[in-house]
């Protein structure tokens, strides 16, 4: 899936419109964003992302051929934010006016919000759905108790449930996910979308140094907490096996989490489009026992 958070923070109208095409034409048809996306850029107040999607929507005729995956409830001001009926309502009429369709394929709620009932929040998204707002609802950002208490809530009250979860998975972050979360996924047959899905780029193999941080303005900085001894065995075996595959580490790091029972599909970002071409190769790759075992030795702990 692609990520559009890029859109509106390092990627402009006219390079999103090529990536866009480009995805496609691989055969892929999975977009995910977010009303605020991307809210952190200096000047931005969220929705950028949305609108640049909802242009090249109407501009290339192309509605009929993607699936719209967009999130409620993270804070675009201090007064409007959360999973209230109320915030609800107004904000998909936002998203979809900057989408500029009629319907959300999955609408997603970004974050829990304990200071709303449960109930309250699924039976809006079950009036949304029935005016044909909204085909399927999931969740993101969820513990396994709070995903539970959702699925029971909409089991005891024929409401409609959280049909996928994001949340933050990859081959370096993986205790947050593995155990509990993963395990009610598999029980559940909740679909897994997981979002940092390169670890901010870490797993690309663009940052070996420090001095490789500068590579990227928007993420570079973030590259020390993954560049430890940890992250060099990581990948020095994605290395390893992109080597053997004739790929890029990217590729490699996305089929990992492809092979992942649990997992439906990964969600990426890329900037330029022949960074989608590692997207082509992680779907088309299959990695065998030896890849898979080494991996997940250098990614353990």
């Amino acid at each position: 899936m692609f990520g559009c958070n890029v859109f509106g923070w390092s990627v402009d109208q006219a390079r999103a419109n090529l990536l866009l095409d480009r995805f496609l034409d691989l055969g892929f048809n999975a977009l995910d964003t977010a009303d605020t996306y991307p809210r952190w850029v200096p000047g931005n107040s969220g929705g950028e992302s949305e609108t640049i999607i909802g242009n090249w929507l109407k501009n290339s005729g192309k509605r009929d051929k993607v699936l719209i995956f967009t999130k409620v409830g993270h804070e675009m001001a201090p007064d409007k934010k959360g999973l209230s009926r109320r915030y609800i309502k107004a904000e998909i009429e936002e998203s979809l006016k900057r989408l500029k369709i009629d319907t959300i394929d999955l609408y997603q709620s970004h974050r829990d919000d304990n200071s709303t009932p449960m109930e309250e929040t699924l039976q809006t998204y079950a009036e949304l759905i029935r005016e044909g707002k909204v085909r399927a609802i999931g969740a993101s950002n969820f513990t396994a108790q709070r995903l539970k208490e959702a699925l029971d809530t909409s089991r005891h009250l024929k409401l409609p449930r959280y049909e996928t979860l994001q949340n933050k998975y990859n081959l370096y972050e993986r205790s947050e996910f593995e155990g509990p979360v993963e395990d009610l996924c598999m029980r559940e047959e909740i679909g897994v979308i997981p979002y940092y899905a390169l670890a901010n780029g870490f797993l690309t193999g663009k940052y070996r140094s420090a001095a490789d941080f500068g590579k990227s303005a928007a993420r570079g900085s973030r590259m020390g907490s993954y560049l430890n001894e940890r992250g060099v065995k990581i990948l020095t075996a994605l290395d390893w096996s992109a080597a053997k595959h004739g790929v890029r580490p990217a590729a490699i790091a996305l089929a990992w989490l492809i092979a992942r029972p649990s997992i439906t599909a990964p969600i990426a970002s890329a900037t330029k489009p022949e960074q989608l071409e590692d997207f082509a190769d992680a779907a088309r790759i299959q990695l065998d026992r030896d890849d898979l075992e080494q991996l997940n030795l250098a990614s353990a702990g």
